[in-house]
């Protein structure tokens, strides 16, 4: 049976099959976790894995991963591993922004953008609190749309 992924803790995941409309709790196999993986988690919320219900039991157990069209990563904090996916087969990435109280930093958003467009997941802009914006804000945000709406 083919699900999706949408909760991971541990070696416990959540697994919807969208077609039933039901979520299998489900375990990764051994050689699941083993097979050539170089991060701290073989599999993460968004994965599209296989596996087979055991209606006997509460459990069932992953068999196989699809590839991952796309995913979000940052460096693993255990250093015997080298990375850390956060999340995998990403539809849409939404950055929230805020123009005052606090004001969210260039910096911050490009580090934001390049980062999903190295990793191919399309994004949006979303500002927040713009009906609590001060006139001169106001200059701040027509500043921000002339800036990033070009690029997409």
């Amino acid at each position: 049976m083919r699900g999706r992924v949408i909760k991971v803790i541990g070696n416990n995941c959540a697994v919807h099959v969208p077609e039933e409309g039901r979520v299998y709790s489900c375990l990764i196999k051994g050689r699941v976790r083993i097979q050539g993986i170089r991060s701290t988690n073989p599999v993460v919320v968004g994965d599209w894995v296989h596996f087979t219900p055991d209606p006997q039991q509460e459990v069932s157990y992953i068999e196989s991963l699809e590839p991952r069209r796309n995913y979000i990563i940052r460096r693993a904090t255990n250093l015997s591993k080298e990375s850390h996916i956060l999340a995998a087969n990403i539809d849409l990435a939404l950055l929230m922004v805020t123009i005052a109280r606090p004001r969210t930093s260039y910096t911050f958003i490009d580090r934001f953008l390049a980062t999903a467009e190295a990793y191919r997941i399309p994004t949006e802009i979303l500002i927040n609190k713009v009906d609590d914006l001060k006139p001169d804000e106001e200059e701040v945000m027509r500043e921000l749309t002339e800036i990033y709406t070009p690029l997409g």
